[in-house]
């Protein structure tokens, strides 16, 4: 299926959609599902997302396979001939070759019995809002309730042919952060009459470095990034509004809430130093990936019986909200390779097509060692 599978990949990756406007995505998704054999398929669809259970001969346990459906709001510049056409959208963090990979291995349990029941579950929104968490509490996958879980991610540093994980926590807990800043503003040659949010942010953004290297314990890894700031529309006026975007992620998920609470105290007193108003909001929080051991030794024993390599992966600071069903269903992720120049979230990622089948294989070997 090599052909067909970077067809589909090509074709996916011309209608990138953001979080819970997959309309498009979950149409081809499911045409392509529909046409195969249903002899042992049920298919249910949430919001934008598609389950898909598949009767295993034996049927005594439930195995999940994830795969997130949704892409990013970015202006693509890979100058491929199957760019997005979709514009400012961009799958540029794998998921057409998550999905595809799916497709296949579901293609393949469709043709040919598995010994036990499957669940492939394209799941909407992973880049944002998120959909795991809503798609757990909806309660659609109730009757399905996998016994395990897994699913990958790819990695453009890996060479195609690699697949990586880990025991433990692989992914961090993460959560978004926006900072609005509300003083007053003015002329630049009266700041006396003004409450200046350029100064009052800045302030911020360098008073922040200070939590996590003075109120965290130096074995615990976090980080706050601040990855955008707004402030002011033209040289000569002193802004009265600011706004900064950011990330917190951390290896604990108690460190979170340490970090927020200095976020807070520190806005709190930046009001009455700066005589303004600053409103936090969080946005989206996902939940630390957390590989159970078992699941990633049977992996590895999985791996060993086909051409692919295995390398065991490192910690990382990415976040991913396929934490929230590892949390409640043991399971793990992996990293595959796909030997791209540019890495995840970049406008010119070119995964290789070709780990497409390295893909399908490792989830295969999962599926038949389990």
């Amino acid at each position: 299926m090599e052909d067909k599978l970077i067809q589909i990949r090509r074709d996916l990756h011309q209608i990138p959609e953001l979080g819970f406007q997959e309309e498009k995505t979950q149409a081809y998704l499911l045409e392509y599902i529909q046409h195969l054999p249903q002899e042992h398929l049920q298919i249910k669809t949430w919001r934008t997302g598609i389950m898909v259970k598949v009767t295993g001969a034996e049927g005594a346990k439930t195995i999940g396979f994830r795969t997130d459906i949704d892409g990013l709001p970015i202006s693509e510049e890979t100058g491929l001939p199957f760019e997005s056409q979709h514009e400012g959208r961009m799958h540029a963090c794998g998921h057409d070759l998550h999905m595809t990979i799916a497709l296949g291995a579901l293609t393949a349990c469709a043709k040919k019995q598995p010994h036990y029941n499957m669940v492939f579950i394209f799941q909407p929104a992973e880049e944002g809002p998120g959909g795991a968490l809503p798609l757990l509490e909806s309660g659609v996958l109730k009757e399905w309730w996998p016994d395990e879980i897994f699913a990958l991610h790819i990695a453009p540093e890996l060479p195609v042919g690699t697949v990586s994980s880990r025991a433990g926590i692989l992914f961090a807990n993460t959560s978004e952060l926006f900072l609005d800043f509300k003083g007053k503003g003015g002329h630049a040659a009266y700041p006396h009459l003004t409450k200046d949010m350029v100064v009052a942010a800045s302030t911020f953004v360098t008073n922040m470095q200070g939590i996590v290297a003075r109120n965290l314990d130096p074995l615990q890894s976090a980080v706050i990034t601040i990855g955008k700031m707004e402030s002011g529309f033209v040289q000569n006026t002193i802004a009265e509004n600011a706004r900064l975007e950011g990330t917190i992620r951390t290896m604990d998920p108690e460190a979170i809430a340490v970090v927020k609470q200095h976020i807070e105290q520190q806005a709190k007193g930046l009001e009455i130093s700066h005589d303004c108003q600053i409103s936090i909001d969080y946005g989206s929080n996902y939940y630390q990936v957390y590989n159970d051991n078992t699941k990633v030794e049977a992996f590895q024993k999985a791996i060993a019986g086909t051409s692919l390599t295995y390398k065991e992966a490192n910690p990382a600071m990415t976040g991913e909200d396929f934490g929230y069903m590892l949390k409640e269903i043991p399971g793990f992720m992996f990293w595959l390779g796909v030997n791209s120049p540019y890495g995840l979230h970049h406008s010119k990622l070119t995964p290789d097509e070709q780990a497409i089948n390295c893909g399908v294989e490792a989830v295969l070997a999962y599926i038949n060692e389990s």
